[in-house]
C-alpha cells in the first residue's frame, strides 16, 4: 500500500584513494529501465501475522497504464470487515519518471498534490475537519514516495545491489519534504508462488518515513520483474502481501 514510502540519505564510499559522496537516486540521477514496465493490473491479499498466523485484512487491487508522456497508477485498498477504501493516484513522467501528480482518498483524509515549480495541493484531515493549503518548494530532484515500489522493479538489480533514493512524502502527522529511502542488500533468491518455484530479487529497503525502524522486504520475479511479495516489519508487527493475479 501506497501510502507507504521514501527519501534522503547521503552513503559515503570509502575507497584508497579517498571518500566520495554517491547520489542518490532521482529523476536527475536515474538508472531506471522503463522497457521493464508494462500496463498491467494485479491485486495482492494483505495479511497481518499474529503468534505465526497469518490473518487476512483485506486486498489491494492496482492499475498500472503505461503511456506516450506519462506513466499513471491507481491504488485501491479494500478492507476487511470495513466499507471504507483507500484510493491512491499516481502520475509520473516517461522521461525520467518525475513526479507530476499524486492523490489519496481514504476514511481519514484526502490529500492531493501537483509537481511544478513548486508543490501545491491540499490536504484535508476529516477527523478535525480541517484543510491546509499546501505550497511546498522544494530545490532538489525527488521521485514520488507513492512511486517507490514501482521504481524498484525498474533498477539494474544485482547481488549486493544497495541505493539510496530521494523520494517526497507529505504528512502533516509525521514528516514532510524530501526524505530518503535505502535499498540496503540485494540479492539473488526463490520464492514458492502459486505452487511454482520462481527466481526473484530479494531487496531490503527502509526509509525515514519510519526513521529507518521499518523494513521492508521485495520479492521481484527476475524474468517479469512483478512483485510477487512484500514483507513489512514494523517493529513487533509484521505484515505480509502476496500476489494473487
Amino acid at each position: 500500500m501506497k501510502n507507504i514510502i521514501y527519501l534522503l540519505i547521503l552513503t559515503i564510499v570509502f575507497t584508497s584513494q579517498g571518500t566520495s559522496q554517491e547520489l542518490s537516486l532521482s529523476p536527475k540521477n536515474n538508472s531506471a529501465n522503463l522497457a521493464l514496465l508494462k500496463s498491467e493490473k494485479s491485486k495482492m491479499s494483505w495479511s497481518m501475522v499474529k503468534d505465526s498466523t497469518e490473518i487476512k485484512i483485506g486486498d489491494i487491487h492496482s492499475i498500472v497504464r503505461k503511456e506516450k508522456d506519462s506513466i499513471i497508477i491507481t491504488t485501491t485498498v479494500l478492507m476487511h470487515r470495513s466499507n471504507s477504501k483507500w484510493i491512491d493516484s499516481t502520475i509520473v513522467g516517461t522521461k525520467n519518471l518525475k513526479p507530476i501528480y499524486h492523490s489519496s482518498y481514504n476514511q481519514q483524509r484526502d490529500m492531493v498534490l501537483k509537481f511544478g515549480k513548486k508543490i501545491t495541493g491540499y490536504y484535508l484531515d476529516k477527523q478535525a475537519n480541517t484543510k491546509t493549503k499546501i505550497s511546498e518548494e522544494v530545490k532538489e530532484p525527488f521521485f514520488d514516495s507513492n512511486f517507490y515500489p514501482q521504481l524498484l522493479r525498474l533498477l539494474p538489480l544485482n547481488n549486493g545491489y544497495s541505493k539510496t533514493i530521494s523520494i517526497f512524502d507529505y504528512n502533516p502527522k509525521a514528516k514532510i519534504g524530501v526524505l530518503t529511502a535505502s535499498i540496503k542488500d540485494t540479492k539473488e533468491s526463490t520464492l514458492e508462488h502459486n505452487g511454482k518455484l520462481k527466481q526473484v530479487w530479494k531487496i531490503e529497503t527502509t526509509d525515514e518515513i519510519s526513521n529507518n525502524t521499518s523494513t521492508i522486504t521485495y520479492y521481484i520475479d527476475m524474468l517479469t520483474r512483478k512483485i510477487l511479495k512484500q514483507e513489512l516489519d514494523l517493529g513487533s508487527r509484521k505484515m505480509i502481501m502476496r500476489l494473487v493475479e
